[in-house]
């Protein structure tokens, strides 16, 4: 037992490392440039990605929110139950997200994702409507890549396919965006002084 637990912990921090640090950056700044222009942040995935999802908007509404000259404006799209349940009974579960955001979403918002596989059709299709109506998208995928990673304006790639670690390396990541606006004062600065928020 004491083996296969180092043998995972190793292949835990792999994970951790095979991550882009300069693609984390990037999507902090995607999210301080969405700040920054008042935009709305959606953020949608399933399964354990769907916690990751619940995970991040809380992260970002309160503790980032909480530091901040003005609040940011995000929402997990994984959450109102009722209404998933409505829209995959009355039209199909590749719909949850996609018909959330016609109801929500506007040119210049930001769409992020996680998903282990980069395949999940809800995802897809959500990402599809959303770059064809203007919104920023950013992913966050296995090593399997997959549609997503094709389709995102930006994609964060974990060289894994475990779906526990890549679950964990996802929450790694979206926990350094939230924190990078608690800790890190640069981040918090209300004129758009990066390249990243001045190109949005």
């Amino acid at each position: 037992m004491q083996t296969w637990l180092r043998n995972y912990v190793a292949a835990q921090h792999k994970a951790l490392d095979s991550v882009s640090i300069a693609e984390i950056e990037r999507l902090a700044q995607s999210v301080r440039s969405a700040w920054l222009h008042d935009a709305q942040i959606f953020v949608i995935g399933n399964g354990g990605s769907a916690a990751n999802a619940s995970d991040f908007a809380t992260d970002l509404g309160k503790g980032a929110s909480d530091r901040l000259p003005r609040r940011m404006r995000v929402l997990s799209l994984t959450d109102n139950v009722a209404w998933l349940t409505a829209l995959g009974n009355d039209y199909s579960f590749d719909d949850a997200f996609v018909r959330q955001l016609e109801n929500y979403a506007r040119k210049g918002d930001l769409l992020i994702a996680a998903s282990v596989s980069g395949s999940s059709p809800n995802l897809v299709r959500a990402f599809e409507w959303a770059n064809a109506h203007g919104l920023e998208t950013a992913a966050i995928v296995g090593g399997k890549r997959g549609r997503l990673a094709e389709i995102a304006g930006q994609a964060i790639v974990v060289d894994d396919t475990h779906y526990g670690r890549v679950e964990d390396v996802q929450m790694h990541v979206l926990h350094m965006v939230c924190y990078a606006f608690m800790e890190e004062p640069g981040m918090r600065a209300r004129r758009p002084d990066t390249p990243a928020a001045r190109e949005s």
